[in-house]
């Protein structure tokens, strides 16, 4: 086999939510901050990089953090000032190419190969590129540089914040030998484990394993590792990502142990979902409600109707259901509804999935 010559950037803002506030708040720069939470409630959005240092990540509790660094900065999200800016970023983006794949409000794939521009170096197109996110941002972002997305997404963290990575191809196969199979996408914390514990450490180690081995311990996932580890991946880049799940969620001030209490909640995120449903014209079969409880362990409960619905009423009504159908093990920190199973086979989609954790 051989790797697809492509040419694809990955561009990555560097701390992006914390980066907008430090820009448009100039006493908030080269302090640690943290977007969401606080020092009593809630979940870090992100973590500026001198928050960093402390340990501070996205994803954490706001008790915790604090307990890291006690002189970290809390600061409310503003999201509809980050699609602002990720707006303009993505502007600059298509002044290259149309090949274009946003994966969030700051990263995204440009699959430059051919361009607008008619450089044939994706090197100096991606410097021009953070560049002028710079001059229009005032933000720094890192890229990484290579034959495909799996490469270049991985590039794209080596030389954060402010720089970027090219791998060239006839790098590739020394650069992917080199690597953790935990940096290799779709190895999560489990699989890398029982990689750890089948002597399989690095890229070269993956390497060495024949097909029949990893199909073996790893079942359908085998091949794409086997492929990976020879540095290929076919995955385009698509301008245009099919939906298949949309949601609301909320986490609470308070800790919630009272069904009753939680209807209200649930009739509010409904509301939003609503919103979200008409601006995208779809409908759903399956309502999966979440629960993450106040020691942060989750559940989810599902249920797949026999039709399609797109009603803010039935929508309710059916988290409802899931919400009693059996007992709570905990007071809850956060509640959400999720649509799946949606009617979007009918040629609808749209750019990119957007979903905020409050």
């Amino acid at each position: 086999m051989e790797v697809l010559q492509r040419k694809i950037i990955h561009i990555d803002m560097d701390a992006f939510y914390a980066s907008v506030e430090q820009h448009d708040f100039p006493e908030l720069k080269g302090k640690p901050i943290a977007v969401g939470g606080s020092e009593v409630r809630g979940v870090v959005s992100a973590a500026s990089y001198e928050a960093r240092k402390f340990g501070v990540r996205s994803a954490m509790s706001g008790v915790q953090a604090a307990r890291l660094c006690p002189t970290l900065i809390f600061v409310k999200p503003r999201f509809d000032r980050y699609k602002e800016v990720s707006k303009q970023i993505r502007e600059i983006f298509l002044d290259y190419t149309d090949l274009v794949e946003p994966l969030s409000l700051d990263e995204a794939y440009l699959d430059v190969t051919e361009n607008k521009k008619g450089n044939p170096s994706a090197s100096l197109l991606a410097q021009e590129i953070r560049n002028r996110i710079f001059e229009k941002t005032g933000l720094t972002a890192s890229a990484g540089i290579s034959v495909n997305k799996f490469i270049a997404k991985i590039a794209s963290d080596y030389h954060k914040p402010n720089g970027q990575k090219t791998v060239s191809p006839d790098e590739v196969e020394t650069f992917v030998e080199q690597l953790d199979v935990k940096k290799f996408y779709g190895i999560g914390k489990v699989t890398a484990e029982k990689m750890y514990q089948l002597g399989i450490y690095t890229g070269k180690d993956l390497k060495s394993k024949t097909l029949d081995y990893l199909e073996q311990h790893f079942g359908n996932s085998g091949q794409s590792y086997y492929n990976l580890s020879r540095g290929i991946s076919y995955s385009q880049v698509k301008p245009n990502r099919t939906i298949k799940s949309i949601g609301a969620e909320r986490t609470f001030n308070e800790n919630l142990s009272s069904e009753i209490y939680m209807e209200s909640r649930l009739e509010n995120i409904a509301h939003e979902l609503d919103r979200r449903i008409k601006k995208y014209k779809i409908a759903a079969k399956t309502i999966t409600l979440k629960i993450k409880y106040s020691d942060f362990t989750q559940q989810t409960r599902s249920k797949t109707l026999a039709y399609f619905i797109a009603d803010q009423s039935l929508i309710f009504d059916t988290a409802k259901e899931l919400l009693y159908q059996e007992k709570l093990k905990n007071s809850v920190r956060l509640l959400g509804i999720s649509l799946s199973n949606l009617n979007t086979n009918q040629k609808k989609q749209v750019v990119v999935q957007l979903k905020f954790e409050f």
